[in-house]
């Protein structure tokens, strides 16, 4: 099991369950969660989804294991959907968003926040975008959508400094809209998830609509830029260097590559 989905009160609940894994993406959950928007937004009991993660994390982002197999081995089988599938499903969501970050989120597991509609954050959780410690490209539009949800300096923090965001410094930047305490997370993202349900879903369809529209073709500029950029880096000696050192459990060292690495 790799994707928990329950129903209630026209909340669609999504919870990320690979706890021993930290809720890390391999391909099947990446799949499991791209199929689950999917067929969220196509049905018709279903007026708001609200995605959250098991146990002690949010999401540790993609399984690096996985990704050094990815990087390394020609004969590797790729998912259906992946990690582009889900994020055109990200984008495509026609639905409100409702995410409840329970615990560490890294890589997508904290720039998934850039589709939420809601973000609420549990006190104890952090958010880091690793992207520069692992030798690799920002992922998930997240170079578009974090300027315009926290400003650029904001941002740019955020996505060269590969350091940790705490839950206040995330709310006050922008990235969610509440901070909870831990034991009182779930109850409140479902409280508000469940007053949206209540709403005409061809209202709430409507107004994301005219909300997101605007910035569909720059959202999607974006991704593509940062995905020519991201099968440029991986593989590449920062990268595998990266991958490397995680492997070994240790710091990587990036003071030995090539002149420009």
């Amino acid at each position: 099991m790799t994707l928990t989905v329950s129903d209630d009160a026209r909340v669609r609940t999504l919870v990320l369950d690979r706890p021993d894994a930290l809720n890390a993406f391999n391909e099947a959950l990446y799949d499991a969660t791209a199929e689950a928007l999917l067929a969220a937004a196509e049905d018709p009991e279903v007026a708001v989804v609200l995605l959250t993660g098991s146990g002690r994390a949010f999401s540790a982002g993609t399984d690096l294991l996985e990704m050094h197999r990815m990087a390394t081995d020609p004969g590797f089988v790729r998912g259906t959907h992946g990690f582009i599938g889900l994020i055109d499903a990200l984008v495509d969501f026609p639905k409100p968003l409702v995410v409840a970050v329970n615990g560490i989120g890294l890589g997508i597991g904290a720039t998934v926040l850039g589709f939420a509609d809601l973000g609420f954050m549990s006190s104890a959780a952090r958010l880091k975008c690793p992207f520069t410690s692992l030798g690799v490209a920002p992922e998930a539009a997240s170079s578009y959508l974090f300027p315009a949800l926290v400003g650029r300096q904001n941002a740019a923090w955020a996505l060269l400094s590969a350091e940790w965001i705490s839950a206040e410094q995330a709310r006050e930047m922008g990235l969610v809209w509440k901070v909870c305490a831990p034991e009182d997370l779930l109850r409140t993202a479902r409280e508000h998830a469940t007053l949206l349900a209540a709403r005409p879903i061809s209202s709430l369809v409507a107004v994301k609509r005219t909300m997101t529209e605007p910035h569909r073709a720059a959202i999607r500029e974006a991704r593509d830029r940062e995905n020519a950029a991201f099968a440029e880096l991986m593989g590449g000696p920062a990268n595998l260097e990266a991958l490397a050192a995680f492997a070994e459990g240790r710091e990587p060292d990036f003071t030995q590559l090539p002149p420009g690495w």
